[in-house]
């Protein structure tokens, strides 16, 4: 996949322009609070998804107005397309080729991207919730009818929840929750069998990668552990693990209901990252998460031109500054056959790079330096 042209008209602090950039490495280079990594946010937008920085669509806009509009020329399986997003009073409005659609989500499979931010530290530093959140965005870029189970299973979720704490009070509601339940355990199935199988793949990929990142010193492990009873040859039956998850619904009423919430399901899920076999929530370096996030990525990547069968675009928020010499040179090998945009805020990191294209970026004024 490859951007041909992007622009934005009142969108953040970036002034009103269209960028041509070049299918190799384009580097966005200016001091911090510039506009490169609101640059970097419009491209991922065309993804359909919501914002890497976590900002609501009403954020989209410059200061002092409710509007914004970003339109986008993209290549993917040899045909150019249209995309176009407004912003209109805090939301999101898609045309796709000049047809309108009915959500930002229509985007999905269109312009397949992979992202990695100083924000993205947080899948090894945080919880539980963030992890399960990229294997979700991750996986619905490469199965778009993963992104409906996941909206009926949430949607199905808070139902039951709420049909919990309404049992406090209510004992004669127990034959809704069960109809209930059967839903949850449907589409929670669908999640866990599509996730294990994910990370699966996932796991050798980005292990591979995280050898390469640290001179083969160390090893990077990965396991997504669930909440039910599958073992690693019985996750990949649905009607197992449906099955399953049905069965720890029951069991677990009583203490559902007395917490208000849901116990048991992918909600619950999580994915182990171990480093030379211990927790790199827990002991590893800065250095090292981040070298076991970039691998993910990197593998995440992969896996996108695997399934879908072109390469994604890559965006890489101020990592090279970060990284030493051989990681630097191991990374942009590894990219170096796809459409890369990376921010920096040194002008000699350009200066040392195989660079097809450079821009300046200042007060939001982009400005092409070659």
């Amino acid at each position: 996949m490859k951007i041909e042209k992007i622009s934005f008209k009142e969108y953040r602090n970036l002034k009103n322009a269209e960028v041509t950039p070049c299918a190799g490495i384009n580097i966005i280079c200016g001091d911090n609070a510039q506009g490169k990594t609101n640059f970097l946010e419009a491209i991922w937008l065309f993804t359909g998804g919501r914002s890497f920085r976590g900002s609501k669509d009403r954020d989209l806009a410059t200061f002092g107005q409710k509007n914004a509009s970003l339109s986008m020329a993209a290549e993917s399986f040899g045909r150019v397309q249209d995309l176009k997003i407004d912003v209109l009073d805090g939301k999101r409005f898609v045309t796709i080729n000049k047809v309108p659609q009915r959500s930002a989500s229509d985007l999905i499979g269109h312009l397949c991207a992979v992202v990695f931010s100083p924000l993205h530290l947080a899948l090894i530093k945080d919880g539980p919730g963030v992890r399960r959140k990229f294997l979700d965005t991750a996986i619905c870029q490469t199965q778009p009818k993963y992104t409906a189970h996941l909206l009926k299973y949430n949607h199905v979720l808070n139902q039951r929840n709420s049909l919990l704490r309404h049992l406090k009070k209510s004992k004669n509601l127990d034959d809704t929750l069960d109809v209930w339940e059967e839903k949850l355990a449907e589409y929670g199935a669908a999640l866990i069998e599509r996730r294990f199988s994910y990370v699966e793949k996932l796991k050798e990929l980005a292990a591979e990668f995280y050898l390469g990142l640290s001179s083969k010193k160390e090893k990077l492990s990965m396991q997504y552990k669930t909440t039910m009873n599958a073992d690693v040859e019985g996750v990949l039956e649905k009607c197992f693990i449906k099955k399953d998850f049905l069965q720890k619904l029951r069991e677990s009423r009583e203490e559902d209901v007395s917490l208000g919430f849901t116990t048991r399901g992918p909600h619950r899920d999580e994915i182990e990252i171990k480093i030379d076999g211990k927790s790199a929530r827990m002991f590893s370096s800065q250095g090292q998460q981040r070298s076991a996030v970039l691998a993910m990525k990197l593998a995440e990547a992969e896996l996108v031109q695997q399934t879908v069968g072109e390469t994604p675009v890559i965006l890489l928020d101020d990592v090279l500054s970060e990284l030493d010499g051989s990681r630097q040179s191991y990374l942009l090998e590894c990219i170096s056959e796809k459409q890369v945009f990376i921010t920096c805020c040194e002008p000699e990191i350009a200066k040392r790079m195989p660079v097809g294209q450079v821009f300046e970026v200042l007060n939001g004024e982009f400005k092409p330096k070659n």
